[in-house]
């Protein structure tokens, strides 16, 4: 406990000990860790004592800015200790002052970036021009900035707001200094995407072997490492491939086939897959559709396929390297095609199915099935420690992960009184798909324990639904209307800028409804302590919908750990749920109440839930004894 800046409290010393241990073992450590356990700077203390021992860094990564923000602060705690250079990095397009001035620059991809820059710091070398901020940059006084970085332990807005007053880019002095550093705190992606994290271990000046890794939020990762593993070509990026092409006359891709061409043949198979094979959002596609598509109308064989897929990546690599030659983002969609094509011909069928998707923009995908391809960083790292307040069933996350059988893996309750948070479920209700197109009165009862929960109190409340589906039939049938408050509703695609905006005002108000979705960013990234959220409405079990995907990863999961169901249908709805219900209580003062409007709730034991005849009547009583106590 020699870093642990706080007086010990319920398991922290056992907490720090166990990091403490596992970094020392070279192990690795799953922890389920509830609000109030201080996860965090446990992590942080009992990690440091061996890294900093060792001169070994360590990279804490995080899904949020307002997570790395946390770390930041603990760690100023930690350095009144000992001192130490804690970095909070952001990826170029969130800390490139040239993005901040473009969108189309801040859309563009780590790579594409990366190539702008790289051709904006070499006409700065040469003083013709280039990026303004990396000329600046090249100015720097280093050990003052290292010096400043070491005192005040800055979140990455204060880094960036302290470069960019020396006119400095925020990005390039980051990494400037990250040899030096003992903590770096990191978006997920700098250690998960292979072109990120061989350029981050760089700049580090260290092997993946020598890193002792912190992954927060934990129960997300699964999850975003199945995306990033997957691939997909949509048809606005056609649409954009056909306007690329005319840019660049139109080249051949084979005798007779230009780029044009090809698009066609493209727009053609989408459009077929999308008529014949897509159920309600997406479809499974048969493994050799595209190619077979490809062979039949370019009346070719599959080694002139695979030369005219060479030439394409050829003709993409040019007009990416033009574009960034006329100082432009260096996106090429014939580059991207080129290297879809080639990947949804070469994918291991074990690990990857190929679907078509719906919506506005339908595409082709080829979805990642298993988690553990791109985990590899971590089984390779010195230790890890992965951290979550929903972790349970812990074994899923490991065995999804591929880490070692012998992973140490524990629990550690809140220490906040359990009393302070209710949570009830009634049992005439159910958003079962068969029991609602069966009773056509149960979407109104629904409804009516909305309005009423809502209106019998005078707290801030949140009500979680399933699906954006569902929240907008409420909105349609005119809840809004018959609340007595005012109503704040986390739309389907909103810009984060609005959405805060939208939580903010939410949480200086008193009395008002927020309407949001399980899994979104309100359920899962926020925090909402004190009065901000005293109450939580969950509509429904927000079970995965039953996508040929889903249908696809359970099948996986059944063939690999034989536990389908559990690992990928029930594990991630109860954190769904949890994360929820979680928001309520963030602190040892804080009081809540949650009602799920759904008998099946009883099926989940993690929840700790408790019948109510009449939940409406209950909440109001536990805020007015509340009162009196």
């Amino acid at each position: 406990m020699r870093l642990f800046p706080y007086t010990p409290r319920g398991d922290q010393v056992e907490f720090v000990s166990l990091v403490r241990d596992t970094v020392r073992q070279r192990s690795h450590a799953v922890v389920e860790s509830g609000t109030g356990t201080g996860k965090t700077v446990c992590a942080l203390a009992g990690s440091l004592e061996e890294s900093l021992e060792d001169q070994r860094k360590l990279v804490y990564i995080t899904r949020t800015k307002s997570q790395q923000r946390q770390v930041m602060l603990e760690l100023r705690r930690i350095s009144r200790i000992q001192g130490l250079l804690g970095l909070s990095m952001q990826g170029r397009g969130s800390s490139c002052p040239m993005a901040e001035q473009d969108p189309e620059l801040k859309s563009g991809s780590a790579e594409e970036l990366s190539g702008y820059c790289a051709q904006q710091k070499r006409l700065a070398l040469k003083g013709d021009q280039g990026c303004p901020y990396y000329a600046h940059t090249l100015c720097i006084d280093i050990e003052e900035l290292a010096a400043f970085c070491r005192r005040e332990l800055p979140t990455a807005e204060e880094f960036a707001d302290h470069c960019l007053r020396q006119k400095a880019c925020p990005y390039e002095a980051m990494k400037l200094l990250l040899p030096q550093a003992d903590v770096v705190v990191a978006p997920y992606n700098y250690l998960f995407l292979p072109f990120i994290r061989n350029r981050f271990l760089e700049w580090l000046n260290c092997d993946i072997e020598d890193l002792t890794v912190v992954v927060d939020e934990a129960h997300n990762l699964p999850e975003y490492l199945r995306g990033v593993s997957s691939m997909g070509y949509s048809r606005y990026a056609l649409e954009m491939l056909a306007k690329e092409s005319d840019e660049f006359q139109d080249p051949e891709v084979m005798d007779g086939v230009s780029v044009l061409d090809l698009y066609g043949i493209m727009k053609d198979l989408l459009t077929e897959a999308v008529d014949d094979y897509l159920g309600d959002e997406d479809g499974l596609l048969p493994p050799g559709f595209v190619n077979e598509g490809l062979l039949l109308n370019l009346r070719c064989s599959s080694s002139s396929l695979k030369n005219m897929n060479h030439v394409l990546i050829d003709h993409g690599i040019l007009a990416r390297d033009q574009k960034r030659e006329q100082g432009r983002l260096p996106r090429s969609y014939m580059l991207s095609l080129g290297h879809f094509l080639q990947f949804w011909t070469s994918l291991e069928e074990r690990f990857y199915v190929r679907l078509v998707t719906g919506g506005e923009n339908p595409s082709f995908e080829t979805y990642c099935l298993d988690a553990s391809l791109a985990a590899e960083p971590l089984r390779q790292c010195h230790s890890s420690i992965h951290m979550s307040g929903t972790l349970d069933p812990i074994t899923e996350y490991r065995d999804s992960l591929g880490l070692a059988r012998n992973t140490v893996l524990r629990y550690f309750k809140s220490p906040f009184p359990s009393r302070n948070l209710l949570t009830l479920y009634a049992d005439d209700v159910s958003t079962k798909y068969e029991e609602m197109s069966r009773d056509r009165g149960m979407l109104p009862r629904l409804e009516e324990y909305v309005v009423g929960i809502c209106n019998s109190t005078d707290r801030n409340t949140a009500v979680f639904f399933p699906s954006y589906g569902l929240m907008d039939r409420f909105i349609s049938d005119g809840v809004l209307s018959r609340l007595n408050c005012n109503v704040h509703v986390e739309a389907k695609g909103m810009p984060q800028a609005e959405l805060m905006e939208a939580v903010d005002r939410f949480r200086c108000s008193r009395g008002d409804v927020l309407f949001s979705v399980m899994g979104g960013r309100v359920s899962e990234g926020l925090d909402f302590p004190d009065e901000d959220m005293e109450v939580a409405v969950v509509v429904g079990i927000p079970y995965p919908r039953p996508s040929a995907r889903q249908r696809a990863l359970m099948s996986y999961y059944d063939q690999k750990f034989n536990k389908g169901w559990e690992y990928t249908v029930k594990a991630p709805t109860v954190r769904k749920m949890r994360q929820a219900i979680g928001r309520l209580i963030r602190s040892e003062t804080d009081r809540g109440a949650a009602v799920i409007l759904d008998r099946r709730a009883q099926s989940f034991p993690q929840l700790d839930v408790v019948f109510s005849p009449e939940p409406i009547s209950e909440v109001a009583r536990f805020f007015q004894e509340a009162k009196v106590n």
